[in-house]
């Protein structure tokens, strides 16, 4: 078979695997949360292992353990989470009023210094910004029930999602071992070297990002909390989980906890309560930047964030719900295969020209998108 069969047969093999995705994205959320379940939870069940106990022992205490952790957090957050989000959407256009009330004024007495009259137009865009919010927030929830979040869905998690964690994790590195045997041979050495490339910057962003999302979630939870923003549990952790996506969850964090302290604080003429709210994300982002993502991530992740971002919109564009789940994956994969094709460019023909690639200059590996 020559090299131009051999990448005929492999691209139409990803357009087949592509198509299965698209077609079958309504009912694969449970078993992409659990392949994410089981790539993070391998380590400490290797651990296990490699003190003498066996695979699937291994697997069941710590596939167990998570599972309760998750139950307990549940049982104890999803009550005061559930009322936070229905009382901060019955509140959300009553702030975006209150705002108008105690910003407008100072807007006005702006622009009228500048010589603009911004009192009329203003107070049309508060107004439009209100209706914009609330009918964003009824779509978001209509679109996350209908596209991965219904009830037979959700059904779905509790009870698939567990059980192909566990199989998943317990066969895993048969799985990994028969994947090897299905190598072509010519070839094989290059695609291993690729995919642990890969698996070095998935285990960086599942493993490491996760947990640098966790940690962010419970410090602005905690801190807004006891800062006394109403709503500040699920506003930080909000802002804590979206952190996955670069500055967008800190982003959208200070926009809700400003628009809420503003609200709350500002006709008290609590100013100094409101820098702290400010402050909390400021403390947040240097804690993320200096110390939790150099920690737990290093330099493995090799994505830009505008990649990242990138690739979580056409995940979701193009396959739902799952294509969010499964983009920054495919993206790490798709990076490494293009600084992969960048390398072998630099030292080919159709760069250098000639006769012959230049053998003295080792071709340079490149940037990741």
């Amino acid at each position: 078979m020559t090299p131009q069969q051999q990448a005929r047969y492999w691209l139409l093999a990803l357009a087949i695997l592509l198509v299965l995705i698209w077609l079958l994205s309504s009912i694969l959320l449970p078993f992409v949360a659990g392949m994410a379940v089981a790539y993070f939870l391998d380590p400490p069940t290797d651990k296990l292992e490699a003190k003498g106990l066996s695979r699937s022992l291994s697997t069941s205490i710590v596939v167990v353990a998570f599972f309760v952790l998750v139950v307990l957090a549940a049982l104890l957050l999803v009550p005061i989470l559930q009322s936070q989000i229905a009382g901060f959407a019955d509140r959300l256009p009553g702030y975006i009023a209150g705002l108008r009330e105690t910003a407008l004024p100072v807007l006005i007495d702006l622009g009228g210094r500048v010589g603009i009259d911004v009192g009329a137009s203003a107070g049309d865009a508060v107004k439009e910004m209100a209706a914009d919010a609330v009918g964003f927030g009824f779509r978001l929830l209509r679109q996350a029930w209908s596209g991965g979040l219904a009830v037979f869905n959700i059904l779905s998690l509790l009870v698939i999602t567990p059980v192909v964690a566990f199989y998943l994790l317990r066969d895993f590195d048969h799985m990994i071992a028969a994947l090897n045997d299905w190598l072509p041979r010519q070839h094989a050495g290059t695609v291993r070297r690729v995919l642990f490339e890969i698996d070095d910057v998935m285990a960086g962003f599942i493993r490491g990002q996760g947990t640098v999302c966790l940690i962010l979630a419970c410090f602005y939870g905690l801190t807004l909390t006891i800062a006394g923003l109403e709503f500040g549990l699920i506003i930080g952790l909000f802002s804590g989980l979206v952190s996955f996506v670069p500055f967008v969850g800190a982003l959208l964090g200070l926009v809700l906890s400003m628009l809420t302290a503003l609200t709350q604080f500002l006709p008290e003429g609590d100013i100094l309560r409101i820098a702290i709210i400010a402050a909390i994300f400021v403390v947040g982002q240097v804690l993320e930047g200096y110390v939790l993502t150099p920690r737990l991530l290093g330099d493995r992740i090799g994505l830009h964030p505008v990649w990242v971002m990138f690739a979580l919109l056409a995940g979701g564009a193009l396959f739902g719900f799952v294509g969010v789940l499964i983009s920054v994956p495919a993206a790490a994969a798709i990076g490494v295969m293009v600084r992969f094709a960048h390398g072998h460019y630099l030292g080919s023909l159709l760069y250098l020209g000639g006769d012959n690639p230049r053998s003295d200059e080792p071709p340079d590996g490149g940037s990741a998108p």
